[in-house]
């Protein structure tokens, strides 16, 4: 449709495209396709630190394969969205069982792979092998939406379907891996969300919004809602024999799915009462400062409560859906905002002893 497009877009790139990211170093399928999952919603700056560790441990498909769930959540602590580890997971497994531990180079046989859609599938082959397949990321959709100033939330079918048409129409006839990282980078350092840098633009001549000046209306914005909000009391049962806290693993599915969190309670009541049938060595309890933790669709106030216990039930130690956690001693999946409650327990212990709290042997 627009050769002078893909054109200039090559042309910039050779000159301020980023070619130096760790997982560019050689074209393995499976280091970037870890990138591109965890670069789903996160920013580049931020993974790469991720990535390094997670290659070290898992440096290929079978060694991811062969580990357990719990490690691989355990190095995603902090990243967020932890379907896609455990997705990950589950795709490094079928590839070593269906297509004999070799990445696929068929994107219907990517697609079908856990946790990768069309435009993750087409950039890791693009990215790989060369092939000719347009994207459709956030970065790329905003270049999009800008340069043919189309209006409408890109996460609308109709605009997503109109943009998936633009970007195949611009392919170019080579150098497609290039053209590939060429179009994200535009976005993630040109084409920016807030700011966007029009004067260093390949394609600003020709760009819709820019000469509409609409460049900072588009891509026009997600409906606005109300987040609505949810409240939980989480018990923190410590054992002053070691240290050590009592964790549970959550179920696979749902929010925090698969990691290890707190027990939860919809009152303070509830949570106490929990307390003095299963802990009958409670001898203490105080509350830490509420967690706030907003998650796309809702946002999470947790009030943390401790629960100091002589020794270790073994009925609780025998649960197989749960730890005693020792900072340094497991490696599990935590969710940043249970990560954060643990760090405060710690640096409680560190402190002067609490008083006026409320004993529980006394209750």
């Amino acid at each position: 449709m627009n050769p002078s497009f893909s054109h200039q877009v090559l042309s910039w790139f050779a000159q301020h495209g980023r070619k130096d990211l760790p997982w560019q170093t050689i074209k393995d399928p499976y280091r970037i396709w870890v990138s591109e999952i965890m670069l789903q919603q996160t920013r580049v700056d931020t993974v790469i630190p991720y990535y390094e560790k997670f290659m070290q441990r898992f440096p290929s498909v079978n060694k991811l394969a062969e580990a357990d769930v719990d490690e691989v959540l355990h190095l995603w602590t902090g990243l967020g969205y932890y379907a896609r580890a455990r997705n990950l997971h589950k795709a490094a497994q079928q590839i070593c069982e269906l297509h004999g531990g070799q990445f696929p180079k068929h994107i219907e046989q990517v697609v079908a792979l856990p946790g990768i859609g069309r435009s993750t599938a087409a950039a890791i082959l693009a990215l790989s092998f060369d092939q000719a397949h347009a994207i459709l990321d956030g970065n790329v959709k905003r270049v999009l939406a800008r340069y043919f100033a189309l209006a409408g939330w890109p996460g609308k079918r109709e605009v997503e379907q109109q943009l998936w048409q633009h970007a195949e129409d611009l392919l170019p006839e080579k150098q497609f891996a290039h053209y590939t990282q060429a179009m994200m980078d535009l976005g993630a350092t040109v084409c920016t969300r807030s700011k966007p840098m029009c004067d260093l633009c390949p394609v600003q001549d020709s760009c819709a919004a820019f000469a509409q000046q609409r460049q900072h209306e588009l891509p026009t914005p997600r409906p606005t809602k109300k987040i609505p909000e949810r409240e939980v009391m989480v018990a923190i049962v410590r054992s002053e024999q070691d240290g050590s806290i009592w964790l549970e693993k959550r179920p696979a599915s749902g929010i925090w799915g698969g990691l290890y969190s707190f027990p939860e309670f919809k009152d303070e009541t509830s949570l106490l009462r929990w307390s003095r049938q299963h802990h009958k060595n409670a001898c203490d309890h105080y509350k830490l400062p509420i967690i706030t933790h907003t998650f796309s669709h809702y946002r999470l106030f947790m009030h943390p409560i401790v629960i100091q216990i002589e020794n270790k039930p073994k009925s609780v130690m025998e649960d197989a859906l749960g730890v005693w956690y020792k900072m340094a001693d497991q490696k599990i999946g935590l969710a940043a905002p249970v990560k954060k409650v643990l760090e405060q327990v710690l640096q409680q212990q560190k402190e002067e002893p609490h008083d006026a709290h409320g004993a529980m042997c006394e209750a």
